[in-house]
């Protein structure tokens, strides 16, 4: 079972530099043995630090995947917002940390099937807004470059936005009365709602979302072998048991 997140959710986690690995052909990384990986390493359940140990619902996806690949994982966590761009400079081979799937963002990576299913959900204090009409002159808080910022920036009479560059930031923006709601990943607030207990209220799903794995434009075969491995944990009950153990549930998408 995953362990306490308190600390991972409340606290900010020393993140490494860049790495300056290459992104490579999937015949390279084969060639090589292994695989850079890259992701945040500050949003449990799905990637965070237990004491100096990377793991997560995400962590060990990409592991996994790298394993059917018949390569050794590389891992490198930086930044939300650094990730995308570290895709295009080659910094790193494959990125698993919880983007959206959005036009926008496909103009400047290649993602993988969706690797779960998801949305976006409202997260308050209780008795505070549940719903996007509660929102009407209220302050919500968004994470810098989320794909549900640009949502939220479009919502009708909302009182303003407040961006933070990490969801700790965010929970204790709402915490402290700062900010009256959040949009998080409705299994991020399952768990931070089970972290702090009768502290934090979820609401509506207000943005529904496909979650996917960035690789650099035109890097055709390495996305093909990762959309393989994942389909054949589909298949073979891995991801099932996989992703079970984190939330209880299968969190892949329907259909």
């Amino acid at each position: 079972m995953p362990y306490s997140r308190c600390s991972a959710l409340l606290v900010t986690i020393g993140l490494a530099f860049l790495s300056t690995s290459q992104a490579a052909t999937l015949t390279q990384i084969k060639a090589n043995g292994v695989i850079n990986l890259a992701t945040e390493a500050n949003y449990p359940p799905f990637n965070f630090y237990k004491g100096k140990l990377l793991t997560g619902f995400e962590v060990e996806l990409g592991e996994e995947i790298a394993r059917r690949l018949g390569v050794k994982p590389k891992w490198t966590t930086v930044v939300f917002e650094s990730l995308l761009l570290g895709v295009q400079r080659d910094r790193y081979d494959l990125v698993i940390a919880s983007h959206g799937i959005t036009a926008e963002r496909l103009k400047a990576v290649a993602f993988s099937e969706p690797h779960y299913c998801s949305g976006g959900a409202l997260v308050a204090k209780p008795g505070g807004p549940r719903t996007v009409g509660d929102l009407k002159g209220k302050m919500v808080t968004m994470g810098v470059n989320t794909s549900y910022l640009g949502y939220v920036q479009k919502l009708p009479g909302i009182g303003g936005v407040k961006t933070f560059g990490t969801t700790n930031d965010q929970l204790n923006a709402v915490l402290s009365g700062r900010a009256d709601a959040m949009v998080l990943d409705r299994f991020n607030a399952i768990d931070a709602a089970k972290v702090l207990p009768g502290k934090l209220q979820i609401g509506d799903v207000i943005f529904p979302e496909k979650i996917g794995m960035a690789v650099k434009k035109g890097n055709k075969d390495l996305l093909e072998a990762v959309n393989k491995a994942l389909a054949d944990m589909q298949r073979d009950g891995a991801y099932k048991k996989l992703s079970e153990k984190y939330f209880g549930q299968d969190v892949r998408c329907p259909g």
